[in-house]
């Protein structure tokens, strides 16, 4: 017999992997994952915020992505054994303020905490 889930943990601290897809998919262009992922770790190298191996991120990263794909905010083209990734405007503007609002709450909550310690 299955045992029944309880009440599950969700982790509401910002997302770097996937606020870097955000940023990087709401542009117009569409891409490829190989070219998609240079530019995050890229970015995320420049941010500092590259921890773990290069192949971890790459898998963490495409995660994130087929998250967004089955979400609807991200267009996955399949031509012959090439994919390529879209991000959908709307859905992407959205997620980009959720981001915003979600990073604003930590920081909010960061400084809070410092300032209780002091």
């Amino acid at each position: 017999m299955a045992k029944k889930r309880g009440i599950s943990f969700t982790r509401r601290m910002p997302d770097n992997i996937t606020e870097e897809l955000i940023a990087v998919l709401s542009s117009k262009a569409s891409f490829e994952f190989k070219p998609l992922f240079d530019i995050i770790l890229l970015n995320l190298r420049e941010r500092n915020a590259a921890s773990g191996g290069e192949e971890m991120l790459r898998l963490r990263a495409y995660e994130k992505l087929q998250g967004l794909v089955s979400q609807g905010a991200v267009n996955r083209e399949v031509t012959g054994i090439t994919k390529k990734y879209k991000g959908v405007a709307t859905r992407m503007a959205a997620l980009r303020i959720e981001m915003k609002a979600l990073r604003a709450d930590c920081n909010r909550r960061a400084l809070a905490k410092a300032a209780a310690a002091n």
